[in-house]
């Protein structure tokens, strides 16, 4: 089963107040194992940002005039998550974005229905307290050493190991092959093991010994 860990980050907290979407980042997995594929792009709101927003994200006006518009990378993103179940932290915040962005490029929207929320998830399981990406790591110790700012694409790597726990789910971490021998040597390696036993096959003398010795034992313990 594929699925599409995604993030974004925005001009600001609603589409309503024509806030625009300025990083989209999706990390494709297979049983929550990453494939390796990924879709990430920085994109020209067509609109300022304002300071509130940059300090979060760190995405100038200035410095997003050069990118591309969502418009401009739509149809990439749909055909990188067609027939994939999305996992989104706080769904209906990203989604809103995402399907308004849709709707003004006349695009279909993504349906509710392929979404996996781990915001819902996670106030299911700890109700009554801080539920965000942060909070949960800490709770999980996941390392947060390296989100400085908001970044989209350490976000779905972070979210990724969140939702992992959020489902008492292992990490998975071996990427197992069809091939019966393959998944071995990748198990071999993987774990950087290598094992060797000689094994000794016993004569019939030995076996006979062995037969005659349990006998005896047997014997005594019967009387």
């Amino acid at each position: 089963m594929n699925e599409i860990i995604l993030d974004t980050e925005t001009t600001g907290l609603s589409y309503r107040d024509n806030h625009k979407i300025v990083e989209i980042a999706c990390i494709e997995t297979k049983d929550l194992i990453p494939t390796g594929k990924t879709f990430h792009k920085i994109i020209n709101p067509e609109r300022s940002v304002p300071e509130e927003a940059y300090k979060i994200h760190g995405f100038s006006t200035d410095f997003l005039k050069s990118k591309e518009t969502f418009k401009e990378v739509a149809d990439s993103f749909l055909r990188f998550i067609e027939n994939k179940n999305l996992i989104i932290h706080n769904a209906p915040f990203d989604l809103g974005f995402l399907n308004f962005e849709l709707r003004l490029t006349k695009r279909e929207e993504i349906k509710k229905n392929k979404i996996i929320d781990t915001l819902e998830l996670a106030r299911g399981k700890f109700p009554g307290t801080s539920n965000s990406l942060d909070a949960l790591c800490k709770k999980f110790n996941i390392d947060l050493s390296k989100r400085s700012k908001h970044n989209a694409l350490l976000d779905c790597q972070l979210l990724r190991e969140v939702y992992i726990n959020l489902i008492d789910a292992k990490e998975p971490r071996l990427l197992f092959q069809n091939d019966k021998e393959e998944r071995v040597e990748n198990i071999n390696q993987a774990i950087n093991f290598n094992y060797s036993k000689k094994i000794i096959k016993p004569s019939d003398d030995d076996l006979k010994k062995h037969k005659d010795f349990l006998k005896r034992e047997l014997k005594k313990n019967h009387y």
